[in-house]
């Protein structure tokens, strides 16, 4: 820790900077060092580097889940980051990406960085074009003068390096304690697209109630079956596991149910070499109508492109079921019954359709605005209906929770 006398606003303060190291950064793969400082990945680099795909690549270094935690007594706190955010030629820009301070597991502020790179991304090309920016400072005061642990939950939907933390009082890492950890592995709704913030993705939010530490494997667009994946779950220590398998092996149309079947199996194989009576829960798709019953692929709405809009659309023909392609309604009874024949011999494996979650009656209530993505209402939703289902009561999680 070195202390740095500095002046702010006309006051000044002793700001002592803090080494990020993994001690402090919890929900990371692994901390990749970097010219400005640490990039954490959800996905290890030995994973990264079994597929080319820029997508995977994108979502996997947006720190969904990641937050830095530590015990302090400071009423100040700075964060120094260097985004990257993701903007699309022809649309207006996305807002910033937001961080949460947690103080003793309650929000307490809320904020974005400015400066950062950007990323261009041209749709009807597939084009990017990187460039630069500046690092920005995100900071919190205010705080009590007393003893507590602190979270600073990162954007879950902008990749981030680290580059410096700065107290005003010392810092310590935070007690592990003894909350179970889960591991959570989806697609982009995992992932958090369209939540209000990183503590209030869905997975966050059910992690919150059920007491258990998260760590948010949701790949935007990339809960695929690849086995680096499922090598990356089997390596994971965790005490509780869940995958939520089906919407993007629709929406990118790169199965047919033959492959499909026996991929789920390896997929699940692979996760029990490292987790053999690992509680496992299998998790099917939430409702949404575009793939109900239309395959993929799934495809930007160009007509609401043209109105500045992003919306998604099914190109798939319903025909194309009979010769095999994937629907949200096919996957759904192909995962119930693939875990139905597992668990007669897998006496820790569950299952819980996704329509528990999210149902077409939710769909009447509260539309996914895109088609495909759930707001953050249904982000609220979907994480105190799978706190009630999993982590309460005979829940999947339930005794595993209560026992730690």
């Amino acid at each position: 820790m070195i202390p740095t006398p500095s002046t702010r606003g006309g006051v000044i303060n002793t700001w002592i900077t803090t080494p990020l190291t993994a001690e402090l950064v919890r929900g990371a793969a692994e901390l990749e060092r970097t010219e400005h400082g640490l990039r954490p990945h959800r996905l290890p680099a030995w994973a990264r580097a079994q597929t080319p795909d820029p997508q995977l690549a994108m979502v996997e270094a947006q720190p969904s889940g990641v937050r830095i935690g530590f015990r302090t007594r400071a009423t100040a706190v700075e964060l120094d980051t260097l985004a990257t955010r993701r903007t699309y030629a022809g649309l207006p820009p996305r807002p910033h990406g937001v961080y949460d301070l947690l103080v003793d597991g309650r929000l307490a502020g809320q904020g974005s960085v400015p400066g950062g790179a950007t990323l261009t991304i041209d749709m009807a090309t597939g084009s990017t074009e990187h460039r630069p920016g500046p690092v920005g400072t995100m900071s919190f005061t205010g705080l009590a003068d007393t003893d507590k642990d602190v979270e600073i939950w990162l954007p879950h939907n902008e990749a981030t390096e680290l580059v410096a933390l700065r107290t005003d009082a010392p810092v310590s890492p935070a007690a592990r304690g003894d909350r179970p950890v889960w591991l959570h592995h989806g697609s982009s709704i995992s992932h958090g697209s369209d939540a209000a913030s990183p503590s209030t993705t869905w997975p966050a939010l059910a992690a919150a109630r059920g007491g258990v530490e998260l760590i948010n494997l949701g790949l935007g667009g990339s809960a695929l079956l690849d086995p680096f994946t499922a090598r990356t779950l089997r390596d994971t220590p965790a005490d509780l596991i869940s995958v939520k398998i089906g919407i993007n092996l629709v929406n990118a149309d790169l199965m047919r149910l033959r492959a499909f079947i026996p991929a789920v199996h390896g997929f699940l194989d692979t996760i029990r070499e490292g987790h053999p009576s690992t509680p496992l829960l299998v998790a099917s798709p939430i409702y949404c109508p575009i793939h109900e019953d239309t395959p993929g692929p799934g495809a930007f709405d160009l007509d609401a492109l043209r109105e500045g809009q992003v919306k998604f659309v099914a190109t798939g023909d319903p025909a194309e079921r009979a010769a095999g392609k994937l629907t949200l309604r096919v996957i759904r009874d192909e995962l119930a019954r693939i875990v139905a024949q597992r668990a007669a011999g897998d006496p820790h494996l569950h299952h819980l359709s996704g329509l528990d979650l999210y149902g077409e009656a939710d769909f009447a209530e509260l539309p996914l605005p895109d088609r495909l993505h759930p707001d953050a209402a249904t982000h609220r939703l979907m994480g105190d209906r799978f706190a009630k289902l999993v982590f309460a009561g005979g829940g999947a999680f339930a005794a595993a929770a209560r026992n730690a």
